[in-house]
């Protein structure tokens, strides 16, 4: 596996969706961290093992991937501009032979197709695969009858501390931005967030004993927060640009 383009017939094959279609809530790089952390804690040696970024966005899980697994494949539906991409395809086409040889399968995938993205997961990972999630995602009947009840995670693991995700931008949350207010009104401020995310963590046997294991992560995203891990505060969300346009910021 390389970081090369892949020009191969599944790669090509894209689904062609609106922009505003597209679930695109990147990832802050502390909490793919957090993630590997725990599997390291779990045994496994992540650096001899080769994972898949199926929703790779503008790399910000991929890259932090890339610290600790010995490769990453990373596609998404979407250019979005991220050099690393390995290529422009829906994660759940039929790949047939070419769907690249990885250990694990590890994803923000979109909420909608959450369920198929971790079916899909499952076929194609060797070891496991591990979904960013709302944590309400556990919830449901449909989720529960096609996937929990028959093929339950072997680690949830909710973040004690917010993760806070904006649409369309990474933006670093100890840095306020511009946003106007219902009243019309201007303020500076740190948005904060009402969604609980976690990782669910499949492991397929024989190396899963069965039994599901619910593990808080505690609070790490300064100790897991990296010198350029974010991008500069975009122009238009600083105070002395400020447009009427601005409470259009969204963040969940």
């Amino acid at each position: 596996m390389t970081r090369t383009a892949n020009t191969s017939a599944a790669v090509r094959q894209q689904r062609h969706e609106a922009p505003d279609s597209l679930d695109d809530f990147p990832t802050p790089p502390w909490a793919t961290r957090a993630l590997c952390e725990e599997l390291a804690r779990e045994g496994f040696d992540l650096a001899a093992m080769d994972a898949w970024e199926p929703c790779c966005n503008r790399g910000y899980m991929a890259e932090p991937l890339r610290e600790s697994f010995r490769s990453v494949f990373a596609t998404d539906v979407k250019d979005y501009g991220y050099a690393g991409q390995n290529g422009v395809a829906d994660f759940l086409i039929d790949w047939a032979q070419d769907a690249p040889k990885v250990d694990f399968v590890v994803m923000n995938p979109p909420f909608k197709l959450g369920l198929e993205f971790i079916q899909h997961a499952l076929k194609h990972a060797r070891v496991g695969v591990a979904a960013f999630v709302r944590s309400a995602f556990v919830e449901g009947g449909a989720r529960y009858g096609a996937l929990f009840r028959d093929r339950p995670e072997a680690l949830v693991l909710p973040f004690v501390e917010r993760v806070v995700l904006w649409r369309g931008v990474l933006l670093d949350p100890e840095v306020p931005v511009w946003r106007v207010k219902k009243d019309g009104q201007g303020a500076l401020e740190k948005p904060t967030s009402a969604t609980a995310y976690s990782w669910l963590v499949w492991i397929k046997p024989p190396m899963w004993n069965g039994r599901s294991e619910h593990r808080r992560i505690a609070p790490c995203r300064q100790r897991l927060t990296r010198p350029g891990d974010y991008p500069p505060l975009p122009q238009h969300l600083r105070a002395q640009e400020a447009r009427e346009d601005q409470g259009k910021l969204e963040w969940v």
